[in-house]
């Protein structure tokens, strides 16, 4: 996607679609959104925050709710923007200018005002992620303590580097051999990679 100035520059890029573009916007700015341009697409924001963006493809163009999961869709007319990647993101999705409800778009622009001014938005996740710790190291531990407690020791990042390590070795006499490799490397208290971050 070529880089725009103003949303009049995207509209005009987009001629395929501008008049149903240019519809999407008058609905939008009859609201209390202001009007900006971000990733090179329109975007609508209350407070700095993103609430909605228009956009325009091959084959269709449409209105995105970043917080759209929150909407209640009465109609029955919003798409997850990505199955099973999207978690918030939902659009509304049009062939023709004829689809555009102007009273219907409205209304879900207006409840999506709303649900940001309360707050409703996905969080990203922040969760740290779990180490999973490869069989091989599980029954080193129970026979070693020291190794066990040098490992518990080590950072969260630090473990996952080792689970790794052991985890993408295809052939058991491989893992074995890291095995041992790592271990002296644990009971120092050092990462796996620490002699490279160093140099």
């Amino acid at each position: 996607m070529r880089k725009v100035n103003s949303v009049e520059e995207y509209i005009e890029t987009n001629s395929k679609w501008s008049e149903a573009l240019s519809l999407l916007r008058s609905i939008i700015i009859s609201t209390e959104l202001e009007e900006t341009l971000k990733w090179s697409i329109p975007t609508y924001t209350i407070k700095g925050k993103n609430v909605c963006g228009i956009g325009a493809f091959k084959d269709h163009f449409g209105i995105w709710f970043f917080n759209g999961v929150f909407l209640k869709d009465e109609h029955k007319i919003l798409r997850n923007a990505q199955d099973g990647k999207t978690k918030a993101m939902r659009q509304l999705r049009f062939t023709s200018i004829g689809e555009v409800n102007k009273k219907v778009v409205l209304q879900y622009v207006m409840e999506a005002i709303e649900n940001q001014k309360l707050g409703k938005e996905v969080k990203p996740d922040r969760s740290k992620k779990e180490t999973l710790i490869p069989e091989e190291l599980k029954k080193l531990f129970e026979s070693n303590n020291e190794l066990k407690s040098s490992f518990d020791s080590l950072t969260p990042y630090k473990q996952r580097e080792y689970c790794e390590y052991i985890q993408t070795a295809k052939r058991e006499a491989t893992k074995q051999s890291r095995i041992l490799k790592i271990t002296p490397m644990i009971l120092q208290g050092v990462g796996l990679h620490d002699k490279y971050k160093n140099c």
